[in-house]
């Protein structure tokens, strides 16, 4: 099985995607990400003639795409988590401003700790 990062950013309603594979930038836009997947595969299969069934992406989101594709993020508790201002982040995933390699990182730990969080819950049933 090949791994292969799939960068996914969002501009004007689509999702656009972009894959580096062998010096080659391969870039295309879908409505969600199965689709663009799907479309990666096809143009990895027909430029470099890679069997779609042993390709797996790594999924990267730029911060528009990450809060748009997971809506029921909310940025005000993830800035909280993250202990960062909520309107940079607005900032961030609205493309005002972009966020640095280390201000993205804070970001990515505070959902990863977020999510951590939820799967250790029990709910209790009377």
């Amino acid at each position: 099985m090949m791994l292969i990062s799939l960068i996914i950013e969002k501009s004007q309603g689509e999702l656009w995607g972009r894959v580096m594979f062998d010096d080659n930038l391969i870039i295309d836009s879908a409505k969600n990400v199965a689709s663009l997947e799907r479309k990666m595969k096809k143009l990895l299969k027909s430029l470099h003639q890679l069997d779609p069934e042993n390709v797996t992406f790594e999924l990267q989101y730029d911060l528009s795409a990450l809060f748009a594709q997971f809506s029921y993020l909310k940025i005000t508790s993830i800035a909280r988590e993250a202990e960062m201002n909520p309107t940079l982040l607005r900032q961030y995933v609205t493309g005002i401003k972009h966020a640095s390699p280390k201000q993205a990182k804070k970001v990515e730990a505070a959902i990863h700790k977020i999510g951590h969080d939820l799967v250790n819950i029990t709910v209790y049933a009377a």
